[in-house]
């Protein structure tokens, strides 16, 4: 590979990673900060696309942000009040939100599994027609994407050193503790589910206006895929770190994500293949660290059954 397709790639893998990594922001707020495992992200991030899709073709590229968000924020009340209020297990609720999205969202689009949006408007669109004929212009994508993120990271850094952002860090740490000192755990997980699915839902959003498409598939392995770069940025940044340190990890674990996932398709593997790398990556993520501990201990075992082999002889 040359220098210039590995830049071509870099950047790609750069801008397809900054949308993944709203979604990975989402499980650093849910799954990290209140130890809630959401499984309803495939279909909030497929909410949040087809809510883009249909505001921007609608003629309000804009405005399908904000729509996006609140969309994914409707799919996290739903899941935290089965969770909450009517003893559904988060890994039950999750599933059965999950496949219920996927008939909200088909009704949404009328029954289209596809939108096209080749011709409509969208927040990239726009972006480019403003820095045209400047120095930037061929990185208008890039940008856009940039400016949510950092706007994103922004955010997290300052709620979560707010009184609530800290009742949700102390709800994911001891649920116990938090419901003897008077704050309702209750408000706390559904508060901490609705911004996180706003993430999401955003993610999707950007995702679909800036493939120009949207598939009610496009939020397939969206779980598998976020939870395997905030795997990959824990281990640069563990969870003693500071908070922002924490987010840029996880940012930066997305961006490597989609880089090895790029390299893998630039060595002509099956498509039907890359789920499989997923799944392989989201292994060694987890595993790593463990591996890395025991490796000493394996390596004292194995000298010492050389020695007592030689000893035998």
């Amino acid at each position: 590979m040359t220098l210039d397709k590995f830049l071509a790639l870099s950047q790609t893998s750069l801008e397809l990673g900054l949308v993944n990594s709203l979604t990975v922001l989402s499980l650093f707020l849910s799954y990290s900060m209140l130890n809630v495992c959401d499984l309803s992200t495939d279909g909030c991030f497929t909410l949040g696309a087809a809510v883009g899709a249909l505001a921007a073709i609608a003629g309000y590229p804009w405005l399908s942000l904000p729509l996006a968000m609140l969309a994914g924020m409707a799919s996290g009340f739903i899941t935290a009040t089965l969770q909450t209020r009517m003893g559904v297990q988060s890994l039950l609720a999750g599933i059965v939100v999950n496949t219920g999205l996927y008939s909200v969202t088909m009704s949404l689009t009328n029954k289209k599994a596809t939108l096209s949006m080749n011709k409509v408007p969208t927040v990239f669109t726009m972006a480019k027609d403003l820095l045209k004929d400047t120095p930037l212009a061929g990185y208008s994508t890039l940008l856009v994407m940039l400016a949510a993120v950092a706007l994103i990271v922004l955010f997290l850094c300052w709620f979560l050193k707010t009184k609530l952002g800290l009742a949700i860090r102390a709800t994911g740490s001891n649920t116990d503790m938090v419901r003897s000192s008077s704050i309702n755990p209750t408000f706390t997980t559904t508060v901490g589910l609705c911004i996180s699915n706003a993430f999401t839902g955003l993610s999707g959003c950007l995702m679909a206006q800036q493939a120009k498409s949207f598939d009610i598939n496009i939020g397939s392995g969206m779980l598998t895929v976020a939870l395997a770069s905030l795997l990959i940025g824990g281990v640069f940044f563990a969870k003693h770190r500071p908070i922002p340190l924490r987010a840029a990890g996880a940012v930066l674990g997305a961006f490597l994500f989609r880089l090895v996932y790029g390299l893998a398709l630039r060595l002509d593997m099956p498509a039907y293949m890359l789920k499989l790398v997923s799944s392989v990556i989201v292994v060694i993520a987890i595993s790593g660290p463990y591996l890395r501990k025991q490796l000493p201990l394996m390596v004292r075992r194995w000298r010492a059954g050389r020695e007592g082999r030689r000893a035998d002889a």
